[in-house]
């Protein structure tokens, strides 16, 4: 999968996509998920959202975060017209690929212990459960993978 980084234009696809993935927890969770209160034009202006590149609008992106030791995978999301595609499953081969390619032995992520589908999806990927925390009203599961 290419991937470019997002522009300013970009803001209000991301906007959508984070809006489509990320609004059916709000009743598991009680309020709006952290990506969905993420300052994104931040995050675009520092350089760390991907989208896939492609003809049409964008049905996903991911957050990165390059730490000393390891990438941080902040947030994926996937629209919901597009989910089910593969295009998750893509984004977290390319992230694996960009933490390669950067010298990087590890990314690691976190994701509200409420979201079970997402903990399968990254326990199939992969990825083991380091820790559980609850962080900035977030019950949150860490989890990394080792990359070879």
């Amino acid at each position: 999968m290419r991937l470019r980084l997002a522009r300013a234009a970009d803001r209000d696809r991301i906007d959508e996509i984070v809006t489509s993935a990320y609004a059916p927890y709000i009743p598991l969770i009680g309020h709006a998920p952290a990506p969905m209160r993420a300052d994104y034009g931040a995050l675009i202006a520092a350089g760390v959202v991907h989208l896939p590149d492609g003809s049409g609008p964008s049905a996903a992106l991911m957050v990165l975060l390059p730490q000393p030791d390891h990438l941080l995978l902040d947030n994926i999301a996937v629209h919901a017209d597009a989910q089910g595609r593969g295009l998750g499953r893509a984004l977290l081969g390319a992230a694996e690929n960009m933490a390669r390619q950067a010298g990087l032995p590890e990314i690691r992520l976190y994701t509200n212990a409420a979201m079970q589908r997402n903990l399968r999806i990254y326990a199939m990927a992969g990825y083991k459960e380091t820790r559980r925390a609850h962080e900035q009203g977030f019950h949150r599961v860490f989890m990394s993978k080792r990359l070879s």
